[in-house]
């Protein structure tokens, strides 16, 4: 019998409020579920005292099981999964946000999606019936669909949520789209399904609920959707 390990992936900027909670709930979800994880937080040099708040959860949780691996700075979220991945031990590996806008209690529904279909990867997705979006005005809902709806178009993907950041991925699937992806900004989620299709990947779906960050900024601009449809282009013209 094989053991699973599940290693989160878990991007951090200002996040000092957030990491605690999360961190907890993630512990409590692998631990009923009675699964192998560690969480990788990859700080981004946040000025909030967000790698203070994680150096006293690995003394709560072990360091076997929180990884603290910051960065100098924001490099991008492509360039921080590249960076988490190094150091992940897991033979999967999750990836999600630390603000509450995936919540952990998801995973064992996508772990379970994984195990009996042998995916290479499962995708929360909100776009699917019994998902959806919560505490988002109606600017950000057009500017997701509308994203979605562009790449999907152009692309044929075969997936119902492009921009989502909730996965399940095979190590060596991530380690090998992430090689395989130019983008590395918000553009980033989309292009590794798009990929995925190209090497002929299976993804599954599990629908989840997507609630707008409780603390903190959303660090969505103009400039994301800009790069997001030049994204969108550069791979419609080349894949």
């Amino acid at each position: 019998m094989t053991f699973n390990k599940y290693s989160v992936l878990l991007p951090t900027y200002n996040e000092r409020e957030n990491l605690p909670i999360i961190t907890w709930l993630l512990a409590r979800t692998f631990t009923e579920q009675q699964l192998d994880w560690e969480i990788v937080i990859i700080d981004d040099g946040s000025p909030d005292g967000t790698q203070e708040v994680a150096k006293q959860l690995q003394t709560v949780y072990g360091q076997d099981r929180i990884q603290l691996r910051p960065r100098a700075g924001k490099l991008g979220l492509g360039t921080a999964y590249v960076h988490g991945l190094q150091y992940a031990t897991g033979n999967f590996i999750i990836i999600m946000d630390a603000d509450f806008s995936h919540h952990p209690k998801f995973i064992p529904q996508m772990i379970k999606l994984q195990m009996e279909n042998n995916f290479d990867i499962v995708s929360g997705t909100r776009y699917r019936p019994g998902g959806g979006v919560y505490g988002w005005d109606l600017k950000r809902k057009l500017v997701s669909r509308g994203a979605n709806y562009l790449a999907t178009l152009l692309l044929r993907p075969n997936a119902s949520d492009l921009t989502g950041s909730f996965r399940l991925y095979k190590k060596d699937v991530l380690y090998q789209l992430i090689n395989a992806t130019l983008a590395k900004g918000y553009v980033f989620q989309m292009e590794m399904i798009v990929r995925a299709r190209q090497f002929n990947y299976t993804v599954g779906e599990v629908p989840i609920t997507f609630v707008d960050r409780v603390y903190g900024e959303s660090k969505m601009g103009v400039s994301e959707i800009t790069q997001y449809a030049q994204g969108v282009w550069r791979l419609f013209t080349t894949v």
